[in-house]
Protein backbone atom coordinates (compact mmCIF):
# COMPACT_ATOMS: atom_id res chain seq x y z
CA UNK A 1 0.00 0.00 0.00
CA UNK A 2 1.08 3.23 -0.73
CA UNK A 3 0.92 5.83 1.71
CA UNK A 4 1.12 9.75 1.60
CA UNK A 5 1.59 11.28 5.13
CA UNK A 6 0.82 15.03 5.51
CA UNK A 7 1.93 17.50 7.85
CA UNK A 8 -0.30 21.31 6.61
CA UNK A 9 0.98 24.35 7.30
CA UNK A 10 1.28 27.46 4.70
CA UNK A 11 5.02 28.07 4.99
CA UNK A 12 5.70 25.06 5.07
CA UNK A 13 3.32 21.42 3.89
CA UNK A 14 5.52 18.37 5.10
CA UNK A 15 4.91 14.97 2.90
CA UNK A 16 6.38 11.44 2.77
CA UNK A 17 5.14 9.12 0.00
CA UNK A 18 6.25 5.28 1.97
CA UNK A 19 4.94 2.15 0.43
CA UNK A 20 4.07 -0.57 3.43
CA UNK A 21 4.01 -3.87 1.79
CA UNK A 22 4.20 -7.33 4.02
CA UNK A 23 5.09 -5.50 7.02
CA UNK A 24 8.17 -3.79 5.24
CA UNK A 25 8.69 -0.32 4.55
CA UNK A 26 9.99 1.53 1.65
CA UNK A 27 9.96 5.51 0.90
CA UNK A 28 9.03 6.65 -2.15
CA UNK A 29 9.56 10.10 -1.37
CA UNK A 30 9.91 13.22 1.36
CA UNK A 31 10.21 16.51 1.41
CA UNK A 32 8.69 19.93 1.80
CA UNK A 33 6.40 21.97 -0.20
CA UNK A 34 7.22 25.64 0.47
CA UNK A 35 5.73 29.09 -0.40
CA UNK A 36 7.40 32.01 0.03
CA UNK A 37 6.86 34.44 2.75
CA UNK A 38 6.52 37.51 0.80
CA UNK A 39 3.91 36.47 -1.25
CA UNK A 40 0.37 36.80 -1.30
CA UNK A 41 -1.36 34.06 0.91
CA UNK A 42 -4.08 33.28 -2.09
CA UNK A 43 -0.85 32.64 -4.06
CA UNK A 44 0.83 30.27 -1.69
CA UNK A 45 -2.41 28.30 -1.38
CA UNK A 46 -2.55 27.64 -5.43
CA UNK A 47 1.05 26.91 -4.81
CA UNK A 48 0.50 24.36 -2.04
CA UNK A 49 -2.63 22.78 -4.52
CA UNK A 50 -0.22 22.79 -7.64
CA UNK A 51 3.02 21.33 -5.94
CA UNK A 52 0.88 18.30 -4.19
CA UNK A 53 -0.76 17.81 -7.58
CA UNK A 54 2.61 17.07 -8.98
CA UNK A 55 3.64 15.18 -5.94
CA UNK A 56 0.13 13.12 -6.70
CA UNK A 57 0.48 12.37 -10.30
CA UNK A 58 4.07 10.38 -9.51
CA UNK A 59 2.70 7.53 -8.01
CA UNK A 60 -0.50 5.52 -7.51
CA UNK A 61 -1.19 6.45 -3.49
CA UNK A 62 -3.89 4.57 -1.81
CA UNK A 63 -4.37 6.65 1.16
CA UNK A 64 -3.50 10.02 2.87
CA UNK A 65 -2.71 10.44 6.14
CA UNK A 66 -2.80 13.97 7.33
CA UNK A 67 -2.12 15.86 10.92
CA UNK A 68 -5.24 16.77 12.81
CA UNK A 69 -5.01 20.34 13.68
CA UNK A 70 -4.45 21.57 17.36
CA UNK A 71 -3.69 24.98 18.25
CA UNK A 72 -4.20 26.54 21.76
CA UNK A 73 -1.94 29.55 21.38
CA UNK A 74 -2.01 32.19 18.20
CA UNK A 75 -5.71 31.72 16.44
CA UNK A 76 -4.31 33.66 13.19
CA UNK A 77 -1.77 31.08 12.01
CA UNK A 78 -4.56 28.72 13.67
CA UNK A 79 -6.90 30.37 10.78
CA UNK A 80 -4.55 30.69 8.06
CA UNK A 81 -2.83 26.77 8.81
CA UNK A 82 -6.67 25.38 8.72
CA UNK A 83 -7.11 27.02 5.22
CA UNK A 84 -4.06 25.67 3.78
CA UNK A 85 -5.48 22.15 4.92
CA UNK A 86 -8.95 22.77 3.78
CA UNK A 87 -6.79 23.32 0.15
CA UNK A 88 -4.61 20.15 1.42
CA UNK A 89 -7.74 17.73 1.79
CA UNK A 90 -9.93 19.63 -1.05
CA UNK A 91 -7.38 18.19 -3.53
CA UNK A 92 -7.05 14.54 -1.93
CA UNK A 93 -10.87 14.53 -2.63
CA UNK A 94 -10.63 15.50 -6.13
CA UNK A 95 -7.92 12.82 -6.89
CA UNK A 96 -10.00 10.64 -5.34
CA UNK A 97 -7.72 8.74 -2.78
CA UNK A 98 -9.24 8.26 0.60
CA UNK A 99 -8.04 10.85 3.51
CA UNK A 100 -7.16 9.30 7.48
CA UNK A 101 -6.69 12.51 10.18
CA UNK A 102 -4.64 11.35 13.09
CA UNK A 103 -3.54 13.84 16.03
CA UNK A 104 0.44 14.05 17.12
CA UNK A 105 -0.56 12.44 20.06
CA UNK A 106 -1.70 9.15 18.11
CA UNK A 107 1.03 9.33 15.56
CA UNK A 108 3.99 9.50 18.92
CA UNK A 109 1.63 6.88 20.53
CA UNK A 110 1.64 4.37 17.25
CA UNK A 111 5.90 5.55 16.35
CA UNK A 112 7.05 5.53 19.88
CA UNK A 113 4.50 3.72 21.95
CA UNK A 114 4.09 7.18 24.20
CA UNK A 115 1.63 9.83 23.15
CA UNK A 116 3.89 12.06 24.74
CA UNK A 117 6.93 11.03 23.24
CA UNK A 118 9.82 14.25 22.72
CA UNK A 119 10.82 15.01 18.98
CA UNK A 120 13.71 13.28 19.47
CA UNK A 121 12.12 9.70 20.18
CA UNK A 122 9.99 10.47 17.38
CA UNK A 123 12.83 11.17 14.57
CA UNK A 124 14.73 8.23 15.78
CA UNK A 125 11.58 5.78 15.47
CA UNK A 126 11.40 6.94 12.17
CA UNK A 127 14.58 6.77 10.96
CA UNK A 128 14.63 3.02 12.44
CA UNK A 129 11.25 2.28 10.94
CA UNK A 130 11.92 3.32 7.17
CA UNK A 131 15.99 2.68 7.93
CA UNK A 132 17.07 5.96 6.66
CA UNK A 133 20.67 6.97 6.88
CA UNK A 134 19.85 10.27 8.28
CA UNK A 135 16.58 12.42 8.99
CA UNK A 136 15.36 15.00 6.93
CA UNK A 137 16.70 18.58 7.38
CA UNK A 138 12.80 19.41 8.45
CA UNK A 139 10.90 18.53 11.48
CA UNK A 140 7.67 19.27 8.70
CA UNK A 141 8.89 16.26 6.69
CA UNK A 142 9.22 13.77 9.68
CA UNK A 143 5.99 14.61 11.21
CA UNK A 144 4.91 13.34 7.73
CA UNK A 145 6.95 10.41 7.42
CA UNK A 146 5.61 10.02 10.96
CA UNK A 147 1.61 10.36 10.54
CA UNK A 148 2.11 7.96 7.21
CA UNK A 149 3.85 5.18 9.67
CA UNK A 150 0.98 5.96 11.94
CA UNK A 151 -1.64 4.70 9.72
CA UNK A 152 -0.13 1.77 8.56
CA UNK A 153 -0.30 1.01 12.28
CA UNK A 154 -3.71 1.93 12.24
CA UNK A 155 -4.40 -0.34 9.39
CA UNK A 156 -2.37 -3.10 10.91
CA UNK A 157 -4.75 -2.89 14.60
CA UNK A 158 -7.93 -2.62 12.83
CA UNK A 159 -7.29 -5.86 10.25
CA UNK A 160 -5.99 -7.58 13.46
CA UNK A 161 -8.94 -7.15 15.45
CA UNK A 162 -11.90 -7.92 12.82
Amino acid sequence: MIVLGIDPGFGRVGYGVIDYTKNKYKVLEYGCITTPANSNFSKRLNKIESDLKEILSRYKIEAASIEDLYFNTNSKTAIKVAEARGVILNTLVNSNIDIYEYTPLQAKLAIVGYGRAEKTQVKDMVKKFLGLEQMPKLDDTTDALAIAICHTHNLRFNNFIK
